[in-house]
C-alpha cells in the first residue's frame, strides 16, 4: 500500500514541475500582448463593407496611408498675433517628429476668430506607435498658457487615449483580479494555506494562453485588440477560479471517504471533471460561434477567449489536483477533514435548510421567482443600444474628448474627418452637387494632387486614380455623433442614386456605421447559433430534452432581467447615455455560456444523486451539496470582471457590469431557487425522455403502491 502511495506522489510531483516549467516559459508572455495588439477599428470591419472598401480605395491616392491628429487651439477673447506665432512655432516641431508626414497644411482659422486648428497627418503605418507619436506632439503643444488652451483630438487623438486606457491591462487590471481573487478565496476557504492552490493555477492558466494567443497574433491568425485582451485576463483567472472551488469542493467530500489523498483525489476527479470539462467546453463552443461573426473584432475575441478557456480546463484538471494531491489534507488547515464516512450533506447545514425550503414550497418558490425575473425585463425599454460617441467612449475626460469639444464650437464639427466619397471622374461633379444637398454635409470638396501648403485651390483640379477622383465632405456635426451617422446613410443614399457614379463612401463616421450593421446582424445571426449549440450539449450531457430545453428558458430569463436591471443601472446611477452596438452580443455570449455553467454544475450532481435516491430527492441532495461551492464561484466570477472598471472605458465597465449582475442573479436567484424548485416541483418528467426518466417513474410508482 505505501508503494501505491510513493507512486502516486512521484507521479504528482513530476507533474507539477513539468508545470512549472512550462510556467516558466509562458509566463513572460502574458506582459507581452499589448505588443501584438491592435485598436484600429477599420482593421476589425468586414472585407466586403463599403468603409473597407473605400480605406482600399484611398490608399491608391496617397503614397502613405494617414490618420490625422487635430491640434486646436482656443483663445475665447479672440486668437492673437502672439497665439499665431506659438501656433506656427509648434507647427513647425510638429513636422520635425518621426511619423508624421510632412508638408503640414496651413492653420485653419474659425471663423469667429477664436481657434486656431492644425491638422498633423501621422503615418498610418506606425500603428500602436501612434500612441507615441501623439504624446510627443502633446509635449511640444504643452498645456494652456496665458488664457490660450491647447488639445489633440481627432482619429488619431482618439486613438492615443486608447492606447492608454488598453496599456493598463497588464498591469492594473491583472493586479487588481489578483486581488480580488486573493480576498475572496480567503474567506471561502478560512484557510492560509488553500488558496495558493487555486491562484497559482490560474495564474499557469492566463500564463498559458498568453503564450498561445501572443503566437497566434503575432502570426497574423488572429487579431488581438484591448477589449479582448482585458476579457481574456478576467475569464480565465473567474473561470479557472470556478473550476478549481468544484474540484476541491469535491476533492474535501471524498477525503471523508478516503484515508490516501490519492485515492481521494481520483474519486473526486471522476466525479468533477465530466462538469468542469461539460461547462468548460460549453463556454469554447458558444464563445467560437463568434467566428461566424462579420466582424472581424468578434471573430478575433471567439478564439482568443476560447483559448484562454481551453488552457484553463487543462491547467485545472492536471496541475491542481498534483498540487491538492502533495497538499494532502494539511492543505485545508485549519479545518482538516477527517475520514469519517459522513454523508457530504451534513458539512452544509445552510444549503441543506435551503434544500428542504425548497422542497416545503416549491412551486411558490419557482413561479415568484419567474415573475420578479420577468419584471425585471421591462428594463429593457431604458436600454437604446447606439453608438457611443467619443465624449461618451470614457468614464472620465480625456485631451481627445475635450479638443473635439472645441472643434464642435469653432468649427463645423466633422473637420478634420471628413468623409471620403470616391467616384468616376465623368459623374465627379454631379456627385459633388448631390453631395452638397445632403442635411447634415457642411461643404464638399475634391482631393487635388500635389501637397497643400497655402489655402484650398478651388480651382485646382482633381487628382485622378485610374478613372476615380476622391471627394471630402466635411459633415457639420461631430464625426462620432448619432446626426453624423444619420447624415452618412442619406449620403450613401443620394449617391448611389447617380447614374454609373459607381460611389463608394467611407471615412471615420462611415466605419462606425458599418459596424454598428455588422453588429446588429451579428446579434440576429450569433445567438440562435449559441443557443442550439448549449441545447445539444446539455441535451448529451443530462440525457435527456425536457431538462435542457428549461434550463436554457432560465438562462434566458435570466440574461433578459439582467439587461433589463442593467439598463436601469446604466441611465439612472451611472448616468451613461447608452450601451453600444456590441453590449447585447456580447453580454449574450458571456452570460448565457457562464449562466449555462452553473447549470451544469447543478444539474450534473443532481442526476448522479436521482440514479441512487431518485428524482425529488437527488434534486434536494443536489442542491444542498453544491450550493455552496456555486455561489462562492459565482461571487468569484461576478468579482473578477467588476475588475474591468479599473478600465475608464464605458463598454468594458458596461460589460464587466452587466456579466457581474448577471451572474450573481444567476447563482443567487436562478441556482438557489427557481432551477431547484422547477425540477422538485417537475419530478422524473425532468429526464424525460431518457432512461433516468423511466426508471424514476417506475420507482415513483413503487413507492405510491
Amino acid at each position: 500500500m505505501s508503494g501505491r502511495g510513493g507512486k502516486a506522489t512521484l507521479i504528482a510531483v513530476v507533474v507539477v514541475l513539468a508545470w512549472l516549467v512550462i510556467g516558466g516559459v509562458a509566463g513572460p508572455y502574458s506582459g507581452r500582448l499589448g505588443e501584438v495588439a491592435t485598436n484600429d477599428n477599420a482593421a476589425f470591419l468586414p472585407t466586403d463593407a463599403e468603409a473597407t472598401r473605400a480605406q482600399d480605395l484611398a490608399g491608391e491616392f496617397v503614397d502613405r496611408q494617414t490618420i490625422p491628429a487635430l491640434v486646436v487651439y482656443e483663445r475665447p477673447a479672440g486668437i492673437t498675433d502672439a497665439d499665431r506665432q506659438r501656433v506656427s512655432a509648434d507647427a513647425a516641431r510638429f513636422a520635425q517628429v518621426s511619423g508624421v508626414i510632412t508638408p503640414l497644411p496651413p492653420p485653419i482659422p474659425s471663423e469667429d476668430g477664436q481657434a486656431l486648428q492644425v491638422v498633423v497627418p501621422v503615418d498610418d503605418a506606425e500603428g500602436e506607435e501612434i500612441g507615441t507619436v501623439v504624446e510627443k506632439l502633446r509635449d511640444i503643444a504643452g498645456g494652456d498658457r496665458d488664457g490660450l488652451s491647447v488639445d489633440i483630438a481627432g482619429p488619431a487623438g482618439l486613438l492615443a487615449d486608447l492606447i492608454e486606457v488598453f496599456s493598463a491591462i497588464d498591469g492594473p487590471l491583472l493586479l487588481v483580479t489578483l486581488v480580488v481573487v486573493l480576498i475572496i478565496l480567503l474567506i471561502v476557504y478560512r484557510s492560509p494555506v488553500l488558496w495558493v492552490f487555486p491562484l497559482l493555477a490560474a495564474g499557469m492558466s492566463y500564463a498559458l494562453a498568453s503564450v498561445f494567443v501572443y503566437l497566434l497574433a503575432d502570426a497574423g491568425v488572429v487579431k488581438l485588440n484591448g477589449q479582448a485582451q482585458g476579457i481574456l485576463t478576467v475569464l480565465v483567472f473567474g473561470a479557472g477560479t470556478d473550476y478549481a472551488l468544484l474540484m476541491i469542493a469535491r476533492y474535501r467530500e471524498e477525503l471523508h471517504r478516503h484515508d490516501r489523498p490519492w485515492d481521494a483525489m481520483r474519486t473526486a476527479w471522476r466525479g468533477a471533471a465530466p462538469a468542469i470539462i461539460a461547462s468548460g467546453g460549453t463556454v469554447i463552443v458558444s464563445l467560437l460561434c463568434l467566428l461566424v461573426s462579420s466582424l472581424n473584432s468578434n471573430r478575433a475575441l471567439g478564439p482568443v477567449a476560447a483559448l484562454g478557456i481551453a488552457a484553463t480546463l487543462l491547467v485545472m484538471l492536471t496541475f491542481l489536483p498534483a498540487l491538492l494531491v502533495l497538499g494532502g489534507r494539511w492543505a485545508f488547515w485549519p479545518r482538516r477533514p477527517r475520514v469519517d464516512q459522513a454523508d457530504p450533506q451534513t458539512e452544509h447545514g445552510i444549503w441543506s435548510r435551503i434544500a428542504g425550503f425548497v422542497a416545503r414550497h416549491a412551486r411558490p418558490i419557482w413561479l415568484s421567482t419567474a415573475v420578479v425575473l420577468a419584471v425585471l425585463t421591462l428594463g429593457l425599454t431604458q436600454l437604446g443600444a447606439t453608438t457611443l460617441g467619443q465624449s461618451d467612449l470614457f468614464t472620465q475626460r480625456t485631451d481627445s474628448v475635450d479638443g473635439q469639444e472645441v472643434i464642435a464650437r469653432h468649427y463645423p464639427a466633422g473637420t478634420g474627418s471628413p468623409a471620403t466619397i470616391f467616384t468616376t471622374e465623368r459623374t465627379a461633379r454631379q456627385v459633388t452637387q448631390v453631395a452638397r444637398g445632403v442635411p447634415g454635409v457642411a461643404a464638399v470638396r475634391p482631393l487635388t494632387g500635389g501637397q497643400q501648403t497655402g489655402p484650398p485651390d478651388p480651382n485646382a483640379a482633381p487628382k485622378v486614380v485610374d478613372g476615380r477622383v476622391q471627394l471630402e465632405a466635411t459633415l457639420a456635426d461631430a464625426p462620432d455623433s448619432d446626426r453624423a451617422e444619420r447624415a452618412i446613410r442619406d449620403l450613401r443614399v443620394a449617391v448611389h442614386r447617380v447614374p454609373d457614379a459607381d460611389a463608394v463612401v467611407g471615412g471615420f463616421t462611415a466605419i462606425n456605421v458599418d459596424t454598428s450593421d455588422a453588429a446588429e446582424r451579428d446579434q440576429n445571426v450569433i445567438i440562435p447559433v449559441v443557443l442550439v449549440v448549449i441545447a445539444v450539449i446539455l441535451a448529451l450531457l443530462l440525457r435527456a430534452l425536457l431538462a435542457p430545453l428549461l434550463l436554457i428558458a432560465t438562462v434566458l430569463l435570466s440574461f433578459a432581467a439582467t439587461l433589463g436591471l442593467c439598463a436601469l443601472l446604466f441611465r439612472h446611477v451611472f448616468d451613461f447615455p447608452g450601451v453600444d452596438s456590441s453590449f447585447p452580443l456580447f453580454a449574450f455570449v458571456f452570460l448565457v455560456a457562464l449562466g449555462i455553467d452553473y447549470n451544469i454544475f447543478l444539474m450534473s450532481r443532481v442526476r448522479e444523486e436521482s440514479v441512487k435516491r431518485g428524482t425529488r430527492a437527488g434534486v434536494l441532495a443536489g442542491l444542498a451539496v453544491t450550493g455552496g461551492v456555486i455561489t462562492s464561484a459565482g461571487i468569484v466570477l461576478a468579482a473578477t470582471f467588476s475588475a474591468l472598471a479599473v478600465l475608464p472605458l464605458v463598454v468594458l465597465v458596461e460589460l464587466g457590469t452587466a456579466v457581474a449582475v448577471g451572474v450573481l442573479i444567476d447563482t443567487i436567484v436562478v441556482r438557489s431557487l427557481l432551477v431547484p424548485a422547477l425540477a422538485y416541483d417537475i419530478g422524473p418528467k425532468i429526464w424525460w425522455p431518457g432512461r433516468l426518466y423511466r426508471a424514476n417513474g417506475e420507482r415513483a410508482a413503487r413507492d405510491a403502491r
